[in-house]
């Protein structure tokens, strides 16, 4: 019988994937495009019911999703969440711009609007190549009808 603990200590890769695409907003369909004419979003969504994911596929997947084959396969939710929360125990600057702890603070060394606008453009140039990718498709099927 499982413990909590295996439980909670057991990676669900295909989950991670998911995880990652849906922060990077990239939808099941633009990622099957990434992947090569084999893939569809149905393969993709069953990739993501995977728990472990062959590591050829996983190197590709991290490539499009822009990170590493190691954070999909070390991601959990919990120690995500224990990250997020060591920003609650003083050691952030408060509201005056002092550290509670007196370590000091750097300032953030980029803009975060800039981020998004950079993840805006990235999903838009994604969406522009699997609009590409459907048309050619779209052709392939004509001149095969005719």
């Amino acid at each position: 019988m499982n413990s909590t603990s295996d439980r909670t200590n057991k990676v669900h890769e295909g989950r991670n994937v998911k995880r990652f695409r849906e922060m990077m907003g990239i939808k099941q369909e633009a990622l099957a495009a990434e992947l090569g004419v084999d893939w569809s979003q149905k393969k993709v969504s069953m990739l993501e019911a995977q728990e472990s994911i062959e590591e050829t596929i996983l190197k590709q997947v991290a490539e499009i999703l822009k990170v590493s084959p190691e954070a999909i396969k070390n991601f959990d939710e919990q120690s995500a969440i224990t990250y997020i929360n060591t920003f609650n125990d003083g050691s952030f600057p408060n509201n005056n711009g002092a550290v509670a702890n007196g370590t000091g603070y750097q300032d953030c060394n980029f803009n975060p609007l800039d981020k998004l606008m950079e993840a805006l453009e990235e999903n838009k140039a994604l969406d522009e190549r699997l609009l590409k990718s459907e048309q050619e498709k779209v052709e392939l099927l004509k001149q095969q009808i005719k």
